[in-house]
């Protein structure tokens, strides 16, 4: 097992409690801007692939917050019909010593991360509607000229969501994340490569591309439905997080045995979740079987 290699150290004296603010300061209700554009082409004969564009209103509620730990969740409202989907959740750790890694097809393996990426850094995870991992990024948080920004090291995740039924040239992104507080919300900014990761080892970079999402405060969405939502449902989420915490707690990790689109596991999870809003119980043993048909412990 090897540790991850460490950047540079901070260039300023770690402030966990002003960093824990600035994370939490993303909590809120927001109209959101997706784009990505292909930036950088690098393999002879490569066509820029259209650039894309949506948007949502997502609310991100706090789900634990303590000093050094903080878990926020995302949740789509649609406007018209108050449809609500459970989107993605982001963890952040202060000086995590482990972190899971993308390390092949539908495979993430935990992995140390080096002592000087960690210390005085926080580590975020990402993860799917599922609670399924997605990636992990390690960074300091700054405050230049007043400004919060915090800057991820680069590592890798599978193909976006977006582009799972669309490409089959490439099969990893290698990513650094930034996400910055603004006067009217906060900003992710993606710095992606997207690779093919050949069985021999070798891979292949085929272009970059530059994602922005865009979250900007708003007072004129009815977010009632996603908290109603929650409070139906987030006993369950959170039996099902422990779940996989089990597997991403500790060396080596997990194997999805889905297809990557990853539907045959989300499905069944999420009908679970109808059943705690209509007023029904889930038994433990309803989400263990899920468990134990599409998830087993990574290679080591």
């Amino acid at each position: 097992m090897h540790a991850i290699a460490a950047p540079s150290a901070a260039s300023s004296t770690p402030d966990p409690a002003r960093d824990h603010d600035s994370i939490l300061a993303m909590k809120g209700e927001y109209i959101v801007d997706f784009a990505f554009d292909e930036t950088v082409l690098l393999q002879p004969g490569y066509e820029r692939h259209p650039a894309m564009r949506s948007g949502g209103n997502e609310v991100v509620i706090v789900v634990e917050d303590t000093p050094t730990r903080i878990v926020l969740q995302h949740i789509l409202v649609d406007e018209k019909s108050g449809h609500v989907t459970k989107h993605w959740r982001q963890d952040w750790t202060y000086e995590a010593a482990t972190r899971f890694e993308f390390s092949a097809d539908q495979t993430w393996q935990v992995r140390p991360i080096a002592a000087g990426l960690t210390r005085g850094a926080w580590t975020q995870c990402v993860y799917e509607v599922s609670d399924a991992p997605r990636y992990c990024g390690t960074g300091a948080w700054t405050y230049d000229n007043n400004v919060a920004t915090w800057t991820s090291d680069l590592s890798w995740r599978p193909l976006p969501r977006r582009e799972y039924t669309k490409r089959s040239d490439y099969n990893a992104i290698s990513a650094i994340n930034r996400h910055t507080l603004t006067p009217s919300g906060w900003t992710h900014e993606q710095f992606n490569t997207k690779v093919l990761r050949k069985p021999d080892g070798s891979q292949v970079e085929l272009a970059r591309e530059f994602g922005f999402n865009d979250y900007q405060k708003t007072t004129e969405v009815d977010f009632k439905p996603a908290y109603k939502y929650w409070d139906a449902t987030n006993g369950y989420w959170a039996r099902v997080r422990a779940r996989w915490d089990g597997f991403l707690g500790k060396a080596p990790g997990l194997h999805l045995k889905t297809k990557i689109d990853g539907m045959a596991m989300i499905m069944p999870l999420f009908e679970q979740a109808s059943q705690l809003e209509e007023g029904r119980k889930v038994s433990d043993a309803k989400i263990d079987a899920v468990f134990k048909k599409w998830v087993e412990p990574a290679p080591r």
